[in-house]
């Protein structure tokens, strides 16, 4: 797995990194040994790029992180993030602070949950509507100054605050979602990234699994899982409408002798070096098969093919719930 430039400040990363979100929370049954491992095989096949956040399992994660690259830690690129407000006592709560008490604290919970002396990227999760940014960013560039944080981003911010943000001080990455059905990001935002030197990590690159091609029915998710309640696309008739979409993606990755996945991730790839996805799973099985991905090359051709077949416009749902919409800043 090759390393790339993430951004203009420094960072280096492999070209696709492990989402660890599903190993706490959202994604049916939890078995920590699995994702430890997981995360251990993912250095194994040159991923050194981890992706956690505080709210994910409100901490667990990030202890789950931490316990795994234990003895380790030199060898991975850390991101978490802060910004999405949750409470052990009360998992339904749900707000967002971007204050700048809210980033020391989060931070220093952070260093603590993971057991590191500094986080290699820290966003902010969700853009706090009542915090102006700048005195977000402020407050996460007084943690570059005192050592406990090496890059800054931001996830899920509109061009506007980007680029307030980077006048602060520089921002390495924004982290968004991006895939074969979720392309908004293409008209402004990637624009504004690239002509300020920031980097993109595409988050949920494989559709929340959907575009994996391996959930062909609702009832292929656990009940315990929070895609059929939380995210329109897996919903109703919106499921089977997308459903369509994925048979044609798995018939292309079939011609091609590769997984409809790794075929979704290379898409990605082809995008842009510029552009990192983090695949998220807690199984090995298919953390090998998305690695793979890194290997599949693309011809503009297939590309072009690719991108008739999903059309954007075709999609049905929204990517979040109408309440959750309201804190990305599309």
């Amino acid at each position: 797995m090759k390393k790339v430039k993430l951004g203009s400040q420094g960072a280096m990363v492999s070209r696709m990194g492990l989402g660890c979100m599903g190993m706490s929370e959202f994604y049916g049954e939890l078995n920590d040994v699995e994702s430890s491992a997981t995360i251990l095989r993912a250095l194994e096949l040159g991923i050194n790029f981890i992706d956690t956040a505080d709210m994910y399992g409100i901490g667990h994660n990030e202890e789950l992180v931490g316990k795994a690259i234990q003895g380790r830690r030199d060898e991975f690129f850390i991101a978490t993030k802060f910004g999405n407000v949750r409470k052990k006592d009360d998992p339904t709560f749900w707000g967002i602070s971007g204050t700048p008490e809210y980033v020391h604290a989060a931070c220093d919970a952070s260093l603590k949950r993971l057991g590191i002396d500094c986080i290699d990227l820290y966003y902010q999760h969700r853009v706090d509507p009542a915090t102006p940014i700048e005195e977000t960013v402020g407050a996460m560039a007084e943690l570059v100054k005192a050592g406990k944080v090496k890059y800054l981003g931001l996830s899920e911010a509109s061009a506007k605050t980007i680029r307030r943000a980077h006048k602060v001080h520089p921002i390495t990455a924004l982290q968004t979602e991006y895939s074969l059905w979720t392309r908004h990001v293409e008209e402004e935002i990637l624009p504004t990234v690239r002509e300020l030197g920031i980097g993109f990590v595409a988050y949920s690159p494989l559709g929340r699994g959907f575009l994996a091609g391996a959930i062909t029915k609702p009832s292929d998710l656990s009940e315990k899982d929070s895609r059929t309640v939380r995210f329109p696309r897996f919903m109703g008739d919106a499921f089977d409408a997308n459903a369509v979409l994925v048979d044609r993606v798995r018939a292309i990755a079939r011609k091609k002798g590769i997984t409809a996945g790794q075929l979704a991730l290379a898409w990605v790839m082809a995008k842009g070096d510029d552009i990192v996805p983090i695949p998220g799973t807690k199984r090995r099985k298919y953390l090998e098969e998305n690695a793979l991905a890194a290997e599949v090359r693309l011809a503009p051709e297939d590309v072009a093919e690719l991108e008739s077949a999903v059309p954007y416009t075709e999609v049905a749902g929204g990517r979040y719930a109408a309440m959750t919409m309201k804190t990305v800043q599309e």
